[in-house]
């Protein structure tokens, strides 16, 4: 049975749309991080290791945001990625890194959407 995934993401959630022969199925993964704030001299240390520190731990909190998405695609024959940010081309990394670059067809910028717009961009993009 093919299976093919449309997903939109940004730093704050994944909405999945799967679809199968047997249906469509929508899935929401949400990352539960705080806006990445970056700052600019003052409360870090000369070396700036609070800073890094930071970092360290957003991408982190990324990566296993990163990996519960890819447990959810990991098997599909096609995937469609798009969001406003940078979080489309990070997770397209995450994709070849885990070997699921030949099956991404599209990446596409678009700004916040509802499930019901998403999942009618997945089915156009399938169905067409």
């Amino acid at each position: 049975m093919k299976k093919q995934i449309g997903l939109w993401i940004d730093h704050r959630k994944a909405v999945i749309v799967i679809v199968t022969e047997a249906g469509e199925e929508t899935r929401e993964i949400t990352s539960n991080i705080e806006k990445h704030v970056r700052f600019t001299g003052g409360t870090a240390s000369e070396d700036g290791s609070t800073e890094d520190t930071r970092d360290r731990q957003f991408g982190n909190h990324l990566n296993n945001f990163y990996d519960k998405v890819f447990a959810v695609i990991h098997d599909a024959d096609s995937i469609q990625i798009f969001g406003p940010g940078e979080a489309k081309g990070e997770l397209e990394k995450h994709l070849e890194r885990k070997g699921l670059k030949g099956r991404i067809l599209a990446i596409e910028t678009m700004d916040k959407m509802t499930n019901r717009q998403i999942t009618a961009k997945v089915r156009e993009h399938f169905h067409s």
